[in-house]
């Protein structure tokens, strides 16, 4: 039985998507005698997390009952007082943990004061799904460096655009619906500059009630035109154009003045270092990017190793054509032993279209 109520909290834990950045996603489901007498999860940043919600919403005194919770409950003070000291104060009898906070300072210290205070613990639950769930989390809160997700549209034969530059739509409406949930889910998206003179996307949120990502835009030398649909919304929009030091200073003030944050990178070979800008992003809590990108930042992205998770969205179709675009670009690689492995590869029909999804390195 705890694995069927560890996998309804992982069910609530999901509701958070896209609300609690850069706190982990937490359901929380109390039981008593048998029977759900409290279920919460943490809808969003500063709010009440799970364990808190589970026990606010229970339908009768939860002393004596068991809490099942997908992460290790809070140890520490932030903007709520610690889970645990709750779930002491509330005399449950035993709690049913999915994984341990992955934070090394903070990791087990719940666990020791629950037993501490003769309260039953069981640990690893459900762990793997617990943790594929905070995926996200696990890495910046490890690393303090966003978690990047390479997401891009190709027909059978991988390219992302004709010859002439037409992209518009090489993917069906229900992969188009899955991006915009991406959208929502992670702090920021990001694309190069070419990207923005080609097709001068929104890299908006079509999502009723959906949040739309911070817009960060590569642009080592501050190509971006005035008048594009980036900068004329980016009072509306929250937007940082990363460019290095040696970039024109009256295009950074007139960008400024036009509602856009200018972040100076450390340089590589004369472009924004993409390890620097990944420490700064982390530094103002942006802990998971969207990346958009064309084939040239693509292919940098995964030789800084930046690149966590790759989403590829595959249509039917075949585009054909020496000059169309392809998803990954650059220099590319030598010899297929260093190729750049993807791991866990999984497929999953979107209408027409096929998802593959997998994570680099392994």
């Amino acid at each position: 039985m705890d694995e069927k109520y560890m996998q309804l909290a992982i069910e609530l834990a999901k509701k958070g998507k896209g609300k609690v950045n850069p706190n982990p996603l937490v359901g929380a489901v109390i039981v008593k005698n048998g029977k759900i007498i409290g279920q919460g999860y943490h809808r969003n940043y500063g709010g009440n997390h799970a364990e808190i919600e589970a026990i606010n919403n229970s339908s009768e005194s939860v002393e004596d009952s068991t809490i099942y919770v997908t992460l290790e409950p809070c140890f520490h003070y932030g903007k709520t007082p610690p889970c645990v000291d709750k779930l002491i104060s509330s005399k449950v009898s035993r709690v049913v943990i999915g994984s341990l906070d992955p934070n090394p300072l903070v990791s087990g210290q719940s666990i020791r004061k629950l037993k501490h205070a003769k309260i039953e613990v069981k640990i690893g639950v459900l762990e793997k799904k617990c943790l594929k769930l905070n995926e996200i989390f696990i890495k910046y809160i490890k690393t303090k460096k966003p978690y990047v997700v390479l997401k891009s549209a190709i027909s059978l034969d991988g390219k992302i655009a004709t010859r002439t530059g037409e992209s518009k739509w090489i993917t069906g409406e229900l992969s188009r619906l899955k991006v915009h949930g991406l959208r929502n889910e992670l702090s920021g998206i990001m694309v190069g500059i070419n990207t923005v003179l080609m097709d001068d996307p929104t890299l908006t949120c079509n999502i009723k009630g959906g949040r739309n990502p911070i817009r960060i835009i590569v642009d080592s030398n501050l190509k971006i035109p005035i008048d594009s649909k980036i900068l004329k919304t980016s009072s509306n929009y929250k937007t940082i154009i990363a460019t290095t030091e040696k970039s024109d200073i009256n295009k950074r003030n007139i960008i400024i003045n036009l509602g856009a944050e200018v972040l100076i990178t450390k340089s590589l070979n004369n472009k924004v270092d993409l390890n620097d800008l990944m420490l700064k992003l982390g530094e103002i809590e942006i802990d998971s990017i969207l990346l958009e990108g064309g084939g040239e930042l693509n292919y940098s992205a995964l030789k800084a190793g930046i690149v966590d998770k790759v989403m590829i969205f595959v249509a039917p179709k075949i585009i054909g054509g020496i000059d169309s675009k392809t998803c990954i670009e650059g220099e590319g690689i030598d010899l297929l032993s260093k190729a750049y492995k993807v791991t866990d590869l999984k497929a999953k029909l979107l209408d027409e279209d096929i998802l593959l999804t997998g994570y680099i390195g392994g």
